[in-house]
């Protein structure tokens, strides 16, 4: 198991929360959401956000950046500019999600402003 997929089971046994619950959330089937805590490979972006939601956490504590630390693909943890992030992919693809959901909230806000001026 990874050490993210361990973090997220860990979590979820508890809260007390199922593999059925977290799977109908995400709308997977729950032998796929197992497949997620197992395999962190599988994991994008907004899964991720989901799953932090439900589980009442950040996406930065799933990456254990909520210490300074972060891990490498061989599961050892220091400081981030002496390893690299083990799911660098995952982690940039929320970034990059984040963005995108600003820049189409700040383009829904100029909209919603000029109706108000009509």
């Amino acid at each position: 198991m990874n050490k993210i997929g361990a973090l997220i089971r860990n979590l979820r046994e508890q809260k007390g929360i199922t593999q059925d619950f977290m799977a109908k959330e995400l709308m997977l089937t729950q032998s796929n959401y197992g497949r997620l805590e197992k395999d962190d490979q599988r994991l994008n972006a907004p899964k991720l956000q989901k799953i932090a939601e439900i589980l009442g956490v950040t996406v930065a504590y799933l990456f254990n950046e909520a210490h300074g630390e972060v891990m490498n693909q061989y599961g050892k943890t220091g400081q981030p500019e002496q390893l690299q992030i083990q799911s660098k992919d995952i982690y940039e693809g929320y970034i990059d999600s984040q963005k995108f959901q600003i820049s189409h909230l700040q383009e829904e806000i100029v909209f919603l402003r000029g109706l108000i001026k009509k």
